[in-house]
């Protein structure tokens, strides 16, 4: 019997495996970049941008420092911030992904904490949404 529940154990972890790596591709880099990234850099009443503590910190959600007089970020930049941010989220599941929960108000489904205070009141918060459309595997509009 604890032969066949390690070996049940073990499939259902080698399938999380590939089912999280095929997930992984559906985060859209150029929706992440027009989008997402924006909303990083956005001032909200009564809060600083996201970037003001998520540059300057040791969290898993640091985002690339500026460059010197640049308002956005160089292309190496945000293909880095990309990688780091997917890390925080589980594709096609927003109330599991960290970079959605835990700026949200807990009366909305957030986090009980974040140091950054509620930056999203609700999930009806138009920059919420941007977020939430991009977990959910949003694709940038073909040019």
């Amino acid at each position: 019997m604890s032969q066949r529940l390690g070996m049940a154990l073990a499939v259902a972890c080698a399938l999380q495996a590939t089912s999280s790596s095929a997930a992984e591709g559906t985060l859209d880099y150029a929706f992440f970049k027009t989008k997402v990234e924006p909303v990083f850099l956005q001032k909200r009443p009564d809060h600083v941008r996201c970037y003001v503590c998520h540059s300057d910190n040791n969290s898993a959600f640091k985002l690339e420092k500026l460059p010197a007089g640049k308002s956005f970020w160089t292309e190496e930049q945000s293909r880095t911030n990309f990688e780091v941010v997917s890390k925080l989220v589980v594709p096609g599941n927003a109330d599991a992904s960290l970079l959605l929960t835990r700026p949200l108000a807990p009366q909305a489904g957030g986090h009980a904490y974040h140091s950054g205070g509620r930056q999203f009141e609700s999930r009806n918060d138009p920059e919420w949404k941007v977020l939430a459309a991009w977990v959910n595997g949003q694709k940038a509009a073909a040019r």
